[in-house]
C-alpha cells in the first residue's frame, strides 16, 4: 500500500471510530456538539496512525488498537482546545476553522476540553474488552503519565513560564520532549503493550518515536516562521508574538534545518537496523513525511 493511501485509510478508520464512540453523547448539547467539533475538525491524525503503524510492524491487527487510538486523539484534541484559549495562546483559528472557544464560548471551551480528556479514559477502559486487564491497566498508566505532569502538562507549564525569557537549549528540549513528544511516544508504547512486543523491539520503537517527536517540533517551529495561513490553517508568527523560544530563535534557521534532517535520518536508521528496510518501510516513509510536511 502506498504511504498516502495508508494515511487516508488510517485517518478514516480512527475518525469512524471516534464518531461511533461520540454518537451516544447527546446531552448537554453544547458539550456533546463541542466535543465532536473539536475532535472531528480536520487534522492529520498522526498519533493514531502511528499506533496503527506500530501494530503493523509488530504483526498485530489495527482493530486491536482502535479504541486506544481514538482515546489518544481525544486527549490530543483536548490539549489543542485548551492551548487556543485566551489564557494560553489566544488563537482564533485552528485547522482553518474557528477555535472551539470562539465557536462555543470560553467557559464552554474549557468544559469541552475537560470532557474530551475524561471521556478518553472511559473509552480506554470500556471499549478495550478484547485486551487483558493487565494490558488495560498498563495503557491507562502510560496515558495518564504522558498526558499529565510527567508529560504534556509539565511541558506546557514550563513553556508558559519561559515566555518572554531567554532559555537554554536543554530547557527547550525538556519543553518539547514533554509538551509534544510524550503524546507522540505514547501511541508507539501502547501499541507495544497491545502487541506484546519484546524488550528490544519496544526499546527501538520508543527511541524512534522520541526522534520523530523532536523532528515534528523542530518542523513546527520552522513552519511558524516560513508557513502561511492558507496551508497550515492557523496564523503564522504566533511563537514570535508570544515571545517564545524556539529552535530557530536559539539555533538559527540553518542549524534548525540541519538538526531536523539529522534527526530524521537517525530515526530511519534505528528502525531499519532492527526490522529491516522492507518491514520498517512505513515508519521510514512517516519520518520523511514529518520532515517534508508543509502544515
Amino acid at each position: 500500500m502506498l504511504f498516502k493511501e495508508y494515511l487516508g485509510m488510517g485517518k478514516k478508520m480512527v475518525e469512524d471510530g471516534i464518531d461511533k464512540y461520540l454518537e451516544e453523547l447527546t446531552y448537554p448539547e453544547v458539550i456533546a456538539e463541542g466535543m465532536k467539533y473539536a475532535v472531528l475538525n480536520g487534522g492529520k491524525r498522526l498519533r493514531p496512525i502511528l499506533l496503527f503503524m506500530t501494530l503493523d510492524i509488530l504483526g498485530s491487527k489495527k482493530e486491536e488498537g482502535l479504541a486506544t487510538a481514538a482515546a489518544i486523539e481525544m486527549i490530543h484534541s483536548y490539549s489543542l482546545v485548551h492551548d487556543d484559549l485566551p489564557a494560553l495562546d489566544n488563537d482564533d483559528y485552528r485547522r482553518g476553522k474557528l477555535t472551539t472557544h470562539k465557536k462555543f464560548g470560553e467557559a464552554e471551551g474549557i468544559l469541552i476540553g475537560d470532557a474530551l480528556l475524561t471521556h478518553a479514559f472511559y473509552i480506554l477502559t470500556e471499549k478495550n474488552s478484547h485486551l487483558s486487564p493487565e494490558k488495560i491497566v498498563e495503557i491507562v498508566k502510560l496515558t495518564s503519565s504522558y498526558a499529565g505532569i510527567n508529560g504534556m502538562i509539565g511541558g506546557q507549564m514550563v513553556d508558559i513560564a519561559s515566555e518572554g525569557k531567554k532559555i537554554d537549549l536543554e530547557t527547550l528540549k525538556y519543553i518539547h520532549a514533554n509538551k509534544t513528544g510524550k503524546l507522540i511516544k505514547l501511541p508507539v508504547e501502547v501499541a507495544c503493550v497491545i502487541a506484546g512486543a519484546s524488550k528490544e523491539e519496544r526499546a527501538t520503537l520508543i527511541k524512534y518515536s522520541e526522534l520523530i517527536g523532536l523532528a515534528f517540533q523542530i518542523k513546527d517551529d520552522i513552519l511558524d516562521i516560513e508557513g502561511d495561513f492558507e496551508t497550515i490553517g492557523k496564523p503564522v508568527g504566533s511563537d514570535l508574538a508570544l515571545d517564545k523560544s524556539t529552535y530557530p530563535s536559539i539555533l538559527g534557521m540553518e542549524e534548525s534545518k540541519r538538526l531536523l534532517n539529522e534527526t530524521i535520518e537517525e530515526a530511519k536508521a534505528i528502525v531499519k537496523n532492527k526490522f529491516g528496510e522492507e518491514r520498517s518501510q512505513i515508519l521510514l516513509d512517516l519520518a520523511d513525511y514529518i520532515g517534508n510536511r508543509d502544515k
